[in-house]
C-alpha cells in the first residue's frame, strides 16, 4: 500500500480545518502536535462529514481532575458520551496524539502510549475533514499510513526503532522531545543493512549541522549548515517528510534541509536511530 502523500501542516492556527485528501481509510494514521495552553479549560479535535462529526475528542480540564469525552454528532443530535477520566495532556506541556483508522474503531494514542477506542457509530470513509480548536496550540498535523500492529516501544535514548516495510514515498518521521541544556551533540540516523541513507548531526560543540551518509566503509560527501534551528535547553521538534527527490527536514515546523537520495532503493532503508543530548517524548519512526 502506498503511503499517503498530503504534505503535513506546520504551525497551523487555530481554529484549523483542513480537508484530508482522498478521505479515511483503513490503516491512515493522523497525528497532532502541539501545546495545551496554561489557562486552557478544554480543546477538540473533530473529524467530520459536512454537518456530522463522526469523531469528537475532547479534553476538559473542568474541575481540576480532568477528563477526555468522545462522542459522535449525526443528524442534528450528540449520541451517548463515553468519558475517560484520565487527563493525558497537562496544562503548558506538549503533547502528540495520535488516531489510528481501522475497521472497527479509532484507536486513539497519547505521546506513544495508548489511551482509548471509540467503535464507529458512522462511516469513517465518509470523514474529508479535520477541526481543531480550543485553548491549544499546533505545531504539525501530518497523515500517514503505519504498519499493522506497530510497537510504540519506549523513547530512551540512544533511541532504535525498525520502519516496518522500509521508507516510501509520503513517509512522515516525527521526532520530539527536549534538547539537554548542556548538550553538545544531537542525531538522526536512517540506516540499511549495509550503511548509512541519511544521517543528521547537529553539533552544537562546532555550531553546525552536517547531512551525510555511509556506504561501503565511506563517508560520502558532507552537506553542512548552521545551527540555527537548534537552541540547548528548549523543545524540540523534527519531522522528516520523504518526497520523491529529498528528505525534507522540519525543525520546529520551520523547513531546514534538504537532502537528495543518495540510496534510492528506499524500501531498503528500514531502521532509525537517535542518539545524543536529548530527552525524546515521542518518535513516530
Amino acid at each position: 500500500m502506498a503511503l499517503y502523500q498530503q504534505l503535513p501542516f506546520f504551525n497551523p492556527s487555530v481554529p484549523f480545518t483542513r480537508l484530508i485528501q482522498g478521505g479515511l481509510k483503513d490503516g491512515m494514521s493522523i497525528t497532532v502536535c502541539g501545546r495545551v495552553l496554561s489557562d486552557a479549560n478544554r480543546f477538540q479535535m473533530d473529524l467530520k462529514y459536512g454537518s456530522d462529526i463522526a469523531l469528537h475528542f475532547n479534553p476538559r480540564y473542568d474541575g481540576g481532575s480532568g477528563y477526555v469525552m468522545h462522542n459522535t454528532y449525526q443528524n442534528g443530535g450528540w449520541g451517548s458520551e463515553e468519558r475517560k477520566y484520565e487527563t493525558p495532556f497537562p496544562k503548558g506541556q506538549l503533547f502528540a496524539l495520535q488516531i489510528l483508522v481501522t475497521l472497527g474503531s479509532y484507536k486513539i494514542s497519547t505521546n506513544g502510549k495508548p489511551f482509548s477506542e471509540y467503535k464507529h457509530r458512522m462511516p469513517f470513509s465518509w470523514v474529508d475533514r479535520i477541526h481543531m480548536s480550543g485553548k491549544v496550540e499546533l505545531s504539525l498535523v501530518a497523515f500517514q499510513y503505519l504498519a499493522p500492529h506497530q510497537p510504540l516501544g519506549s523513547f530512551t535514548v540512544p533511541y532504535k526503532s525498525i520502519i516496518h516495510g522500509g521508507l516510501q514515498l509520503g513517509k512522515v518521521i516525527i521526532i520530539q522531545g527536549f534538547i539537554n541544556p548542556q548538550a553538545n551533540r544531537v542525531g538522526f540516523s536512517l540506516r540499511h543493512k549495509t550503511g548509512i541513507a541519511f544521517d543528521y548531526s547537529a553539533r552544537f560543540d562546532e555550531n553546525v549541522v552536517l547531512c551525510n551518509n555511509y556506504e561501503e566503509g565511506n563517508w560520502g560527501k558532507e552537506q553542512q549548515s548552521d545551527l540555527v534551528p537548534f537552541k540547548r535547553g528548549e523543545p524540540l521538534q523534527v519531522t522528516i517528510f520523504c518526497s520523491r527527490h529529498y528528505y525534507e527536514v522540519f525543525v520546529n515546523g520551520e523547513q531546514t534541509h534538504n537532502y537528495s537520495h543518495r540510496v534510492t532503493k528506499l524500501e531498503k532503508i528500514d531502521v532509525l536511530e537517535v542518539s545524543g543530548d536529548v530527552q525524546l517524548t515521542f518518535v513516530q519512526p
